[in-house]
């Protein structure tokens, strides 16, 4: 047989090593941890539902609070009875109750258990068998065949059989679409893959409700339809799966949260009761569960609800419970000796049935190698419940690394209940202490290149060093990086500083030659880029990298650098930077100067003033005493007196606003007040002078 040539060889090679590379970029880009329900789901709840004089708030609500802490198993809340249940009950007797309305209240009822007669929920099942008979709608299906379901869990008297359960089933199937999503009306509605999951529900109902059980043949349409509806699926590059709304400019548009939410608690509810498996494949369901708690923490309450109820669904169903591999730490130290340890969970935190969890390989970012180490068996804690494995044992170096995972069930039968998803891949950081040495500085003469002035360099202390050059010399610094394990360490950054004393700054990258880092600076060619700007120019080096334990920044010293004058025409040095402090920080307190008050006249001589200003009113006073008050004209007729009566006290208001006006009011409101009196005082002494005046007409006619 012929060998192949070495060109082929060498081609196969390189296809092979472009294969690893591709693959390693997908592994990559879909590395992603999840982590399963926590304590700070269970603070973020009590903090979003918060009840308000003894409840949450519309009933939808406070049953989406109920469920929400049910799940997460918070007991500490405030006892919500009293003021819910007069609402519960109020609901399901009132005859103008929609069956919206009584779902929700059965649900609250669910969970609070209110004291409920049995004929209330007699009434309430005989509307909504009535509301079935007429129902139209998906909603209407949904509300009413939702309610018959609850009335039967919460009343051992009810009788809450469909007796046409098949023509239900029928009436809801119809509304059902070729891909898998439904209608909610038959009137020219649009499908909604968030109507599906209400579908599905309804039509889990139907199945309980049966007194006669359901068609196969249907349901397994249903079944198909499902599958049909999960290859809508979306995602994401971390592997997580999402339904989103299709719908365009619709009332009915969800988001891909809820919508997802709503299809989880259709198609378990549906798996829960009916026979045989839905054939959804494990990797969908747990990609599904990765897009609930990828999102974090909901920051409202429809949407935290709608998580934790979802992975709820997920955590009990009939198709495949989802198992959750997580690292509680991605960063590892080898200083420390800290160990890789990897727990395995369901979606709400829960333990998982015994299994053996395998490191199949892990790929260091950047590296020309296959693999660093591969199929390695991690060792379970039957106390902490925590896999390990120790890193040193395998000679690890400080990187960032892709680790591929497999979750082995021990127990056959397993296998069909929980799903892993295959590989899960993980990055982590394996950091630790990088050893510096061969560091120098040299000062070399352009021309010939030998070394004026060499000196070692201690990066790991504080020594510095004084040198000094002009234009025609270079400045030289090498430096080189070793990992724990002696190999050459390349860090993400590598940077030096010269600073003049004019506080201008220049910063340069290093670089890399393989062994050692270089960094060459040839002042000749640099003179216009630092602004022939000759004196002291301090030296900084920066090296930093997220896996180096001892990442520094570190003063070198100084150069006393001399460089030429500057032609006319050469570019002037920037104007040095605004301390931030000094813009940005407080201000200077502005002490505010009032002008100085005006010298008064004395006390006394202020109170003689104010005594003269009231001799005219005591000698007005004096005078109607003697002069006696003639009340012989004043009218005698009811009408005339009145008004003679309102002029008099119109006066004495206007006295007693200029009294006001000198002890509180100010000039507008006076003003204002007195044209009102004036007003009023124009009109009344009006009527009250025309009455004498014709009177006194009168008398001199006689």
């Amino acid at each position: 047989m012929k060998k192949p040539p070495p060109q082929i060889k060498g081609m196969a090679r390189s296809l092979w090593f472009l294969a690893f590379l591709l693959s390693l970029s997908v592994f990559t880009c879909k590395a992603a941890i999840f982590q399963p329900i926590s304590d700070r789901h269970r603070s973020a709840a009590l903090d979003l539902f918060v009840p308000v004089d003894g409840s949450f708030g519309s009933l939808e609500e406070t049953y989406e609070a109920l469920r929400t802490f049910q799940i997460l198993g918070i007991d500490k809340v405030a006892d919500i009875s009293p003021a819910t249940c007069p609402l519960v009950v109020e609901t399901l007797v009132s005859q103008s109750s929609k069956a919206k309305d009584l779902f929700h209240a059965l649900r609250v009822n669910s969970m609070l258990r209110c004291s409920i007669d049995t004929g209330a929920f007699e009434g309430v099942g005989s509307k909504l068998q009535s509301v079935l008979k007429d129902a139209s709608s998906l909603l209407d299906f949904y509300y009413s065949i939702g309610s018959l379901v609850l009335i039967k869990d919460q009343s051992s008297e009810s009788n809450g059989f469909l007796e046409d359960a098949d023509g239900i089933f029928h009436s809801i199937k119809s509304l059902s679409q070729s891909d898998g999503r439904w209608r909610y009306s038959s009137n020219g509605a649009e499908s909604s893959t968030y109507a599906a999951g209400i579908a599905l529900e309804a039509l889990s109902g139907v199945v309980l409700l049966a007194s006669s059980g359901v068609d196969q043949s249907m349901i397994g349409i249903v079944k198909n339809d499902i599958m049909k509806l999960f290859d809508s699926l979306e995602g994401y590059d971390d592997g997580a799966l999402f339904f989103d709304e299709k719908l365009v400019d619709a009332s009915e548009h969800q988001g891909p949260l809820s919508t997802t939410s709503s299809v989880v608690r259709g198609v378990t509810a549906f798996a829960a009761v009916t026979s045989g498996r839905l054939n959804i494949p494990g990797d969908k369901i747990l990609g599904v569960a990765y897009f609930f708690l990828g999102i974090g923490i909901p920051g409202n309450t429809k949407d935290l609800f709608n998580q934790i109820e979802s992975l709820a669904c997920l955590e009990n169903n009939k198709i495949s419970i989802p198992l959750i591999l997580s690292l509680p730490a991605t960063v590892l130290s080898l200083t420390s000796k800290d160990q890789l340890k990897v727990k395995v969970n369901t979606v709400l935190g829960l333990d998982a049935p015994p299994l053996t969890v395998q490191l199949v390989q892990a790929f260091k970012s950047g590296s020309k190698d296959t693999h660093a180490f591969q199929d390695q068996e991690l060792k379970f804690d039957p106390e902490s419940l925590i896999h390990s494995l120790d890193l040193l044992s395998q000679s690890i170096d400080v990187g960032k690394y892709t680790l591929a995972f497999e979750v082995l069930l021990h127990d056959p039968e397993h296998k069909n209940i929980y799903t892993s998803g295959g590989r899960t891949l993980a990055n982590i950081f394996v950091t630790g202490v990088v050893t510096i040495d061969g560091a120098e500085i040299s000062v070399l003469d352009s021309d010939v290149g030998s070394v004026e002035t060499k000196k070692k360099l201690d990066l790991s202390g504080e020594s510095t060093v004084s040198l000094s050059a002009n234009h025609l010399q270079k400045l030289h610094i090498t430096f080189h990086l070793a990992t724990p394990l002696g190999y050459a360490f390349i860090p993400h950054q590598v940077f030096l500083k010269l600073r003049h004393e004019s506080k201008v700054e220049h910063i340069f990258v290093s670089g890399n030659s393989g062994k050692q880092f270089e960094i060459i600076l040839d002042f000749l060619g640099l003179v216009e880029k630092f602004y022939y700007l000759s004196g002291r120019y301090d030296i900084q080096l920066t090296v930093g990298d997220a896996v180096m334990e001892n990442s520094f920044f570190r003063d070198l010293g100084h150069v006393e650098l001399d460089l030429p004058e500057p032609p006319e025409k050469a570019t002037r040095p920037p104007p040095p930077p605004v301390d931030p402090y000094l813009r940005f920080g407080p201000k200077q307190e502005i002490s505010h100067i009032f002008r100085a008050p005006e010298k008064l006249p004395p006390k006394e001589l202020s109170l003689g003033f104010s005594a003269l200003t009231l001799l005219p009113f005591v000698g007005f006073l004096i005078g109607l005493i003697y002069l006696r008050v003639n009340l012989k004209n004043f009218p005698t007729s009811a009408l005339p007196a009145a008004f003679a009566i309102l002029f008099h006290a119109g006066i004495a208001a206007v006295l007693l606003l200029y009294v006001l006006f000198w002890l509180k009011l100010d000039l507008f409101t006076t003003l204002k007040t007195l044209g009102f009196l004036g007003t009023f005082l124009l009109f009344v002494g009006h009527r009250t002078l025309s009455y004498l005046a014709s009177t006194s007409a009168k008398v001199k006619s006689a």
